[in-house]
């Protein structure tokens, strides 16, 4: 780590200054849970391939809401077969040590971050949890855990009749959705924090981007507000992208081109 960097580190910890991280399917794909944008994502019906980009829509899941739930039941299991790693863990551990001045704001379904030891209240889940569903006809905002009686699926397996029992909506017994944004949905507040992040960002005196490409919209919204306010941006990824960019053409910012695994304890440990 150049010493730039460390002292830039040292400087904000030590400082009143409010921290946020933006995290993306980079940091999970370390714990082994691959990118649902690639060939692990690409879903068979029949004699047809569908891309993750047609099966994650609403439009998809109103036509065949077995299949979508198929899907997300598959990288249900996937997700919840991993293990939060090192770069989780340092991110836990830099919210425990700064509280309220920590804000995490995660694109990843997997909910890794929670089980590593981020809260609920500062972890904000932008796209959704791939372990909760909703009622697809929006009776209420509610959201709630899958039930435990509805098992992970691989390929191969059908729904059951219990299965669509159990993934009912409890309130109005209509069929329920995966709590996920979908392709042909927007953002909003209160599913998943849209005006909250961009608050945050406003706030942001430090941004840690981690493994995303900046693929989606409120991400780069929140990463272009803390650039446009002169606050440190250090982007942790194994590829240049458009935060690497952002982050080495602004005041004081870095580029950081290692694993999050590696990368975040060693932040970390400079900000002690």
């Amino acid at each position: 780590m150049r010493e730039e960097m460390q002292n830039v580190l040292r400087e904000i910890a030590g400082g009143s200054g409010r921290i946020t991280a933006l995290t993306g399917a980079g940091i999970s794909a370390e714990s082994g849970i691959p990118t649902f944008r690639g060939p692990e994502g690409y879903w068979t019906v029949g004699s047809k391939v569908y891309q993750p980009q047609e099966m994650a829509t609403f439009h998809m899941f109103c036509q065949m809401p077995d299949e979508v739930w198929k899907w997300y039941l598959y990288r249900m299991g996937v997700c919840g077969g991993a293990e939060p790693n090192a770069g989780h863990l340092a991110l836990a551990a830099m919210e425990e040590r700064f509280g309220d001045r920590f804000t995490l704001i995660t694109q990843n379904v997997d909910g890794l971050h929670l089980r590593a030891g981020n809260s609920l209240e500062r972890t904000f889940q932008i796209h959704g949890n791939v372990f909760y569903m909703r009622c697809s006809l929006e009776c209420s905002e509610a959201f709630y855990p899958i039930p435990a009686a509805v098992r992970p699926k691989n390929k191969e397996e059908r729904l059951t009749d219990s299965d669509r029992e159990h993934l009912k909506c409890p309130l109005c017994g209509a069929r329920s959705r995966p709590h996920i944004l979908l392709f042909d949905e927007s953002y909003n507040e209160h599913h998943y924090h849209f005006y909250s992040s961009l608050k945050t960002a406003q706030n942001t005196d430090l941004l840690i981007v981690v493994g995303t490409a900046g693929a989606t919209n409120l991400p780069n919204q929140v990463a272009r507000e803390v650039y446009l306010r002169d606050g440190v941006i250090i982007d942790v990824n194994i590829e240049t992208n458009p935060f690497a960019q952002l982050a080495e053409t602004s005041t004081r910012g870095f580029f950081v081109k290692e694993p999050s695994a590696s990368a975040l304890p060693a932040i970390l440990a400079a900000m002690a």
